[in-house]
């Protein structure tokens, strides 16, 4: 865990702020267990009655929560972005999937281009780590590990942008993106000619963040959601052809 002795200041000041950029950095997540109180105390250096005026703190503002014989978490409210009633309306019209496709292809334009130039040598390496893994899951057949690694190697690039309003607006949107609220990741990935495509243009934006070349970065996402947004219109164009030729059978067979 990436807990550090605290050194100056008021301790309980001290460990408040370092909790609380933790959570600002996405280095802590929503719902993620914090250390026992002992194991924290001592990581942090500091005497487990000013841990414990911190960590009441932190709660009162809704930071953390406490669940009573579990331990304290990070506040799972930090991913809500979008209200339940909203995340049903954009599940329920196809006008959001697409502009969602557009929003995502114009802010990680936006980071892809800040990771090439802004990214250290480790967050690079994070990045290539996941497109490694995608590479592997590629040569499977179930497509769901693939999928996920997806959503992994996104994130990656907006935590290599280092902005952490970016990168806590896109969790939140892959957070909707996971629970199917704008389309169903898995199902883009059941063609192995589109898993062949989507892998390629996963290998264009890593290629050009390890190269730190911005423009070429960004131009790579741009390629590669312009064309999940034609790829979900030819599904949904798919599926609509398909009722129609469902129903032009069960009237022949006189259903």
């Amino acid at each position: 865990m990436p807990f550090r002795k605290v050194q100056s200041e008021r301790l309980s000041v001290g460990v408040v702020r370092q909790i609380e950029l933790l959570i600002l950095r996405g280095i802590l997540r929503p719902g993620e267990r914090l250390p026992g109180e002992r194991e924290l105390a001592e990581r942090m250096g500091v005497s487990r009655p000013s841990l414990r005026d911190a960590l009441a703190d932190l709660q009162a503002r809704g930071l953390l929560v406490s669940r009573a014989g579990s331990g304290v978490y990070v506040a799972e409210v930090l991913g809500s972005v979008f209200s339940d009633g909203l995340a049903q309306l954009f599940a329920t019209h196809d006008e959001a999937v697409f502009d969602y496709v557009s929003f995502r292809r114009d802010l990680e334009g936006l980071t892809a281009e800040r990771a090439a130039r802004h990214g250290s040598d480790t967050d690079l390496a994070v990045v290539d780590t996941i497109f490694r893994k995608m590479e592997a899951a590629h040569a499977k057949r179930d497509p769901s590990d693939e999928a996920r690694l997806d959503a992994e190697f996104h994130l990656a690039i907006v935590e290599a942008s280092h902005n952490v309003v970016m990168l806590h607006l896109m969790r939140a949107m892959f957070d909707l993106l996971r629970a199917g609220v704008f389309y169903n990741r898995q199902a883009m990935f059941r063609q192995r000619t589109t898993r062949d495509m989507l892998l390629d243009q996963h290998r264009a934006i890593n290629d050009a963040v390890q190269a730190r070349d911005p423009t070429a970065a960004r131009a790579a996402v741009e390629a590669h959601l312009d064309y999940v947004a034609q790829a979900l219109r030819d599904l949904r164009q798919s599926e609509h052809h398909e009722a129609i030729a469902r129903q032009r059978f069960e009237h022949a067979r006189g259903l």
